[in-house]
């Protein structure tokens, strides 16, 4: 089996697990790039802890679900968007947040991985790749 993009993956096994209301997600493989995404997930409280498991192959994350995530996933195409496009956001991407103030948009930055909050704080912005409400 072929994976073409793993956070699109992680991110709909931690959903799925979520619908099923179980209380934690194995996620495979693991990189650095789900990593960020899930400390930034963790530190928005939308999961709980979370642990790599080396499997001496391509790695694991155990993660604790809190049954917080309604709805998450990546944006396809990634999407580069500047500051002031933060401040109001364009139509296109409005889709993915439910309400003004519920959900977060993940983003890329020179800064690290970082919510859109957090972005419009330090100013700078990124390549959108992930939601989650």
């Amino acid at each position: 089996m072929v994976m073409l993009d793993t956070l699109a993956n992680a991110l709909a096994t931690i959903k799925n697990n979520e619908m099923r209301g179980n209380r934690e997600a194995i996620i495979t493989p693991a990189s650095k790039l789900i990593a960020e995404v899930l400390r930034v997930m963790q530190r928005e409280g939308y999961i709980g802890e979370f642990v790599y498991i080396d499997d001496g192959r391509q790695g694991k994350f155990r993660v604790q679900l809190l049954g917080r995530i309604n709805n998450c996933g990546v944006i396809k195409p990634r999407t580069p968007i500047k500051y002031r496009e933060l401040l109001k956001l364009p139509e296109h991407l409005r889709k993915y947040l439910v309400s003004k103030d519920i959900g977060t948009l993940i983003l890329t930055t020179n800064k690290g991985i970082l919510t859109h909050k957090e972005a419009i704080e330090k100013k700078i912005g990124g390549i959108l790749i992930a939601y989650v409400y």
